[in-house]
């Protein structure tokens, strides 16, 4: 079990790294954006699901394959990118009329946004390699076995980003009900939606050409 210290240190750190923008930011704006404050928590809990695997599979010793195989992290990558791009794209594509008889952000489908952002954390390699790298310098072996140690402060990892994502979401859901305000600017939600998702997908493929 690492040291109070050493826990408070980490704790602080993880909640500054997680408050910094970045893609599980953005990413969680815009399905809030495009399908409100409800859709917004389930891709928090689909993001905290995806962040939970890799806690794991660093535990288990399996990001190492992320390391060891570089063909493996490409793939996965590339794949993450273009689950990305798809989604962006499928808000591209709506219909007219589907927006006309939805004017509104849906309240269904909130388990198929949970589940896709759960994919789009499993697939991002990433952060397995984060958690490869920062979790090791923190655990020390005076304090037993390495395994319960980085657990532990996987799970820190995890849980400080859940407030962080929340707090971007009802950041984002005021301006979804702004947009809301105006009848014709679902398809306007919609393409800054599509444009950020998809964007994101490009950033995750040029920074792999970097």
């Amino acid at each position: 079990m690492p040291s109070a210290e050493t826990l408070i240190a980490f704790t602080l750190a993880a909640v500054l790294m997680n408050l910094s923008p970045g893609p599980s930011n953005l990413y969680v704006m815009a399905r809030t954006i495009s399908c409100g404050i409800r859709g917004g928590f389930a891709a928090v809990a689909g993001l905290a699901l995806g962040s939970l695997v890799h806690v794991v599979a660093t535990v288990l010793g399996l990001s190492a394959l992320f390391v060891y195989s570089p063909l493996t992290y490409e793939v996965v990558k590339i794949c993450g990118a273009a689950y990305l791009i798809y989604l962006g794209l499928r808000y591209f594509f709506k219909q007219n009329s589907e927006l006309e008889k939805n004017p509104k952000p849906p309240t269904q489908g909130l388990n198929q946004i949970f589940r896709e952002s759960a994919l789009v954390e499993v697939t991002n390699p990433k952060t397995a390699l984060f958690f490869l790298a920062l979790l090791p310098q923190f655990a020390v072996p005076e304090a037993g076995p390495a395994a319960p140690q980085l657990l532990i402060l996987g799970l820190i990892v995890t849980a400080s980003a859940i407030p962080c994502d929340l707090f971007v979401a009802l950041f984002a859901s005021r301006a979804t009900n702004w947009i809301q305000s105006n009848p014709k600017a679902q398809k306007i939600q919609d393409r800054v939606s599509g444009s950020i998702l998809t964007g994101l997908g490009f950033y995750v493929l040029a920074s792999e050409k970097q």
